[in-house]
């Protein structure tokens, strides 16, 4: 029972990639029940299939260009000017630090 309770603290303070796709697709979801539009509705309103926005809903898998052709179907599309924005810092050492580490222009050879 105790490690139960601990497993279920974890699950809720972990991100990992599928509780990350759950959560997006639920507040898909939420934005679409808002609009008072069923899965099929929106799913033809995005243009995607039917069979792709049920199995996102359910599992929060879905390609980058069926989620954001969603995010244009539900004027959400602004959501992603945040996705890997410019980062922010909290003191000036955290500033100070990225200068420190210049960002590469390109990745090193892999050989």
């Amino acid at each position: 029972m105790n490690n139960q309770i601990n497993d279920n603290i974890l699950s809720l303070i972990s991100k990992t990639p599928d509780t990350l796709l759950l959560g997006i697709a639920g507040r898909v979801k939420e934005r679409r029940l808002e609009k008072d539009l069923t899965q099929k509705a929106l799913a033809t309103k995005a243009g995607i299939s039917f069979g792709s926005y049920r199995r996102f809903e359910s599992s929060g898998e879905i390609s980058l260009r069926s989620l954001v052709m969603i995010a244009f179907a539900l004027d959400m599309a602004d959501e992603f000017d945040a996705f890997f924005s410019i980062r922010t810092y909290q003191s000036m050492d955290d500033l100070l630090k990225a200068d420190k580490n210049k960002q590469r222009k390109r990745g090193s050879r892999n050989e």
